[in-house]
């Protein structure tokens, strides 16, 4: 039988950890996060990450989609739950595809919640925006 996309995707970022076999989705634990992988019926594996469930963050999320959409393939999205992102490729592609799939993506996830948590005051960012941008000395 032939391995899913999500098997296959497991073994190109050598997972370590045993994913079911014909499983249509898996969530994948990486950099303190859950990323969901799906292979949908017409053939594509999306990767999405939960960012935020806080409403409020969405018009400032949003003001740095567009910028980002030049600098990468993931998409900003939001649905009742919150915003999210996400990425797909081809179900098809090979290990080589898939491996950088899954990079890209974590690195996107990387930037969006650091703005994440920018907003929310969490992280060193947080607390470095309280500083001013130059200090002045006698």
């Amino acid at each position: 039988m032939a391995k899913t996309a999500i098997e296959r995707l497991a073994e190109a970022i050598e997972y370590p950890d045993p994913v079911p076999g014909g499983a249509p989705s898996f969530a994948f634990r990486a950099d303190g996060s859950e990323v969901e992988a799906e292979e949908t019926p017409d053939g594509r594996l999306v990767l999405s990450l939960r960012l935020s469930a806080d409403e409020a963050l969405l018009p400032a999320l949003a003001g740095y989609a567009p910028a980002r959409m030049l600098r990468e393939e993931a998409v900003l999205a939001a649905d009742p739950s919150g915003a999210f992102l996400w990425q797909d490729a081809p179900a098809a592609a090979d290990a080589r595809s898939l491996r950088r799939l899954f990079e890209t993506f974590m690195d996107a996830c990387d930037w969006w919640r650091a703005r994440v948590d920018e907003r929310t005051g969490h992280g060193a960012e947080a607390g470095a925006r309280d500083m001013p941008d130059f200090i002045i000395r006698p």
